[in-house]
């Protein structure tokens, strides 16, 4: 039974490693879940699967081997679980949609700790390189592809001073956007509302259209709200 326990041990240690190592990565870029939170998935992973694989040991009066499991199932369940996890770091604000690469994080960390549960350390290793790979190689990629950003654009006026569609238009694509939908309201303080969802593929136009907006004397309200990761 020490050797089992020298299994153990190492098959915990393993989980934790990877986990924190995972986790460390999503701390240094300010996400909420983080080195604890990941090093907690790929550790109760690997218990969880430990638990599968050792059955034996806590159904009394069975010798080893006269017990037969399926540690699938409980990859299943552990998996299934991880999601409810998951969704928790994920939240929508206006157009916004974050917390989706540190939830895709959580969930394979979570694959990374069932690997080490069950002492299958080689993919479990390879896959947290790839996985810190995936985490700050792709991000100097994409730091550097000009990506669309989008943004939600609410600008009003007096009723009786509105400036035609037609001007707006202009002045957001001569300030590098494109304008996906277009909406109208009157406002509660009876102002008339344009509301458009816009994108570009230029990070500093949003600062450049507020900048030209705020020197417009017939605009009364503006709102330029961009989206983030």
């Amino acid at each position: 039974m020490s050797a089992d326990y020298s299994i153990i041990t190492l098959n915990l240690v393993g989980a934790l490693i990877a986990g924190g190592i995972i986790g460390f990565e999503r701390s240094l870029h300010g996400h909420p879940a983080g080195f604890r939170t990941h090093a907690l998935v790929c550790l109760a992973s690997s218990l969880l699967m430990l638990v599968a694989l050792y059955e034996w040991t806590w159904l009394p009066g069975m010798p080893p081997g006269s017990v037969r499991t399926d540690p699938t199932r409980m990859a299943q369940g552990i998996m299934t679980g991880i999601g409810f996890l998951g969704a928790g770091v994920i939240f929508k604000e206006g157009l916004s949609i974050r917390g989706l690469t540190t939830a895709a994080s959580i969930w394979i960390t979570a694959g990374i700790g069932i690997l080490m549960g069950i002492g299958f350390y080689f993919p479990a290793i390879v896959g947290t390189i790839l996985t810190l790979g995936i985490l700050t190689l792709f991000q100097l990629i994409e730091d550097r592809v000009p990506l669309q950003s989008y943004a939600q654009y609410h600008i009003s006026f007096d009723r009786n001073n509105v400036m035609p569609e037609n001007e707006i238009r202009n002045i957001l694509i001569n300030h590098g956007f494109a304008i996906a939908n277009t909406s109208y309201r009157i406002t509660p303080t009876g102002l008339f509302e344009y509301r458009m969802d816009i994108r570009t593929t230029h990070p500093g136009s949003a600062s450049a259209l507020a900048e030209k907006l705020r020197t417009m004397e017939m605009v009364r309200e503006f709102r330029i709200s961009t989206t983030g990761s």
